[in-house]
């Protein structure tokens, strides 16, 4: 942002922060929309140096502020979460934060081993629940997915449990199958619960860059995301593809993930994310 602290804000420093732009994973799409509002801002109200900055992160927020979606659960049903992702992204470590955070708040909670497809991936998720002393519903590697997620919402039932977490499979390479299954997962929740899941929640590695906006394409269209987890998000990842989700998909942007602790999760601020990305 250096750049506009130029006398002159010309077309070359435009084009740059252009650059910029693209190279922090912007999206070209997003990065020529956001400078298109500004510059026109700025030729209208004759803005120079920090104005311009400061009207740059403006709108950066402005497209990061997505309405919230996914419904509350009602009273007599446990609220069901429903984790997607490619595999890799820091899916499952996410789903463990996600319901450590729950527990935190004094809430019962269930983590579901729907990826059967990784006998690796049900390993990982027990550990996380030992770790954060939540239950984990799991059924043998290769099972099917579906009945792993009607013995947990049967289980959620009986033990009286408000918040249940569902990992899934991630194999993006088998694209359709994987779609195929996550909505058969889904309507799995949805005959428990026709309100279920409450929340679809796509985690997408910080590191991701551009193929991040496919994937978020590919999973909406399946099974309708309702937030992003930005998982991995520290010193080096820059996350700018965040933007272009939130302006081309409306898509909010919940939570993000800064370390390996079960502790490493907050609320996604999106001024604080301008400003970091910004620096």
């Amino acid at each position: 942002m250096h750049l506009f602290d130029r006398t002159t804000v010309d077309d070359e420093v435009w084009d740059e922060f252009e650059e910029l732009l693209i190279g922090a994973d912007v999206g070209i799409n997003t990065a020529e929309k956001l400078i298109g509002v500004v510059r026109e801002k700025a030729d209208n109200e004759k803005l120079s140096g920090s104005l311009v900055r400061e009207a740059l992160k403006a709108e950066m927020v402005n497209i990061l502020s997505v309405a919230s979606q996914g419904e509350p659960a009602s009273p007599a049903q446990p609220r069901v979460s429903l984790f997607v992702g490619v595999n890799g992204g820091g899916k499952t470590t996410s789903v463990a934060k996600y319901a450590h955070r729950w527990q935190k708040e004094g809430k019962h909670v269930l983590l579901v081993a729907a990826d059967t497809f990784r006998a690796a991936a049900i390993d990982q998720l027990k550990k996380w629940g030992e770790r954060a002393g939540v239950d984990v519903i799991a059924h043998q590697p290769g099972a099917d997915p579906g009945a792993v997620v009607y013995d947990a919402l049967q289980a959620a039932h009986h033990r009286q449990i408000e918040e249940v977490v569902i990992d899934t499979a991630g194999r993006l390479h088998t694209k359709y199958n994987l779609m195929e299954e996550l909505k058969k997962i889904k309507r799995v929740a949805a005959k428990m619960d026709g309100t279920a899941p409450h929340e679809v929640i796509l985690v997408i590695d910080a590191t991701t860059g551009q193929n991040g906006l496919t994937q978020a394409r590919y999973f909406t269209d399946a099974v309708g995301v309702t937030g992003v987890f930005l998982a991995k998000l520290d010193g080096t990842a820059r996350g700018g593809i965040v933007l272009a989700i939130c302006d081309e998909l409306q898509i909010p942007i919940k939570y993000i993930g800064t370390g390996e602790k079960l502790e490493d999760m907050a609320e996604f601020d999106a001024e604080a994310f301008v400003e970091a990305l910004c620096a």
